[in-house]
């Protein structure tokens, strides 16, 4: 890998803060991802199915040593900062030299324009290496990777180049710690550049606890999905976490506020009846009240919460890409 070449000039515009040491050139952004295969889809079957293992099941697998020369590339690659006349077909062209690729970018086909309404892209490689190579071809400076990219009007222009390790979607800060789905949290809204550790750092930080994190990403792609996963290994930051509702999260000049909901699972039992009052059919409702934290079935959920100063608890089911959703519920 290159180095970047340093100056004094202090650059303008989109990366003016992390490229200040390099000419003051214009600059665009590209973001892949890295993964491996079998520990992220072993961490994702203890999560998202995790009523079979049960609140001891212990995790085998130190995620926290995984070994780095074993991973790979998404083929999904964010690239930021474009020229503002730059086209889907130069943008092609330009990546082509890797590998055969798609062009896309959020809500393109509803725009049907053929430039990135807000600068930046994704490339959709057709092969895994075409990704390295492109890393590969990147100038280095600090923990960030550049290329050069040209427009009708501008030559040349500087991309910046974010690689996502899937190894960065799964973190386990001790694996002797049991995990317990009924601690675990959902983290919506999830900066896409975070890791997983850097996830598990700050809620470790703020509520203590942290046992494990996990980075939501697309099942073909292995692309983070904008969300996370966070498990404590006691109740006490469990409740401190979800009654925040919110966290304030951070990486480089990205800072943005989510929101922090327990984590609910689709095939757990009443709490109350075990299935009695419900046939053993799975209880769909979960009251996030710290007075409650508990799974219900429609009967129990309704002679439970007719009681005084439960009526008001709104019951939270699960519902697609694991996000936890409110519902209104009819009272018999």
């Amino acid at each position: 890998m290159k180095s970047a070449q340093v100056d004094g000039h202090e650059p303008k515009g989109y990366f003016s803060q992390s490229l200040s040491k390099l000419q003051p050139k214009h600059y665009v952004q590209v973001k892949p991802a890295y993964f491996q295969e079998e520990n992220h889809v072993l961490v994702d079957r203890q999560l998202e199915q995790l009523a079979p293992v049960g609140p001891t099941s212990m995790f085998h697998q130190k995620f926290d040593r995984i070994d780095e020369s074993l991973g790979r590339y998404s083929r999904k690659v964010f690239v930021g900062g474009l020229p503002p006349d730059i086209d889907e077909e130069e943008i092609t062209a330009t990546f082509h030299r890797f590998g055969p690729l798609v062009v896309d970018w959020p809500h393109k086909a509803e725009s049907k324009s053929y430039f990135p309404p807000k600068g930046y892209a994704f490339l959709l490689f057709q092969e895994e290496p075409s990704v390295q190579l492109l890393i590969d071809s990147c100038i280095q400076e600090d923990d960030r990777l550049y290329l050069c990219v040209s427009s009708p009007t501008i030559k040349d222009k500087l991309v910046q180049i974010r690689p996502w390790r899937i190894s960065d979607a799964d973190y386990v800060f001790d694996s002797s710690l049991p995990l317990d789905p009924r601690k675990t949290v959902f983290v919506g809204g999830v900066p896409r550049p975070l890791k997983a550790f850097e996830l598990a750092t700050i809620m470790d930080r703020l509520y203590g606890g942290v046992c494990y994190a996990g980075i939501d990403t697309d099942p073909e792609l292995k692309y983070p999905k904008g969300a996370g996963r966070v498990a404590f290994s006691s109740q006490q930051s469990y409740i401190a976490a979800i009654s925040a509702r919110f966290v304030q999260l951070q990486h480089g000049d990205i800072e943005k506020r989510v929101e922090v909901k327990p984590y609910v699972l689709d095939d757990q039992m009443c709490d109350e009846c075990q299935g009695v009052r419900c046939g053993g059919k799975f209880a769909p409702f979960f009251c996030a009240n710290v007075t409650c934290l508990q799974y219900y079935c429609e009967q129990c959920w309704a002679a439970i919460h007719s009681r005084p100063g439960r009526e008001f608890h709104k019951p939270l089911v699960k519902e697609g890409a694991d996000r936890p959703r409110t519902v209104p519920f009819r009272w018999y």
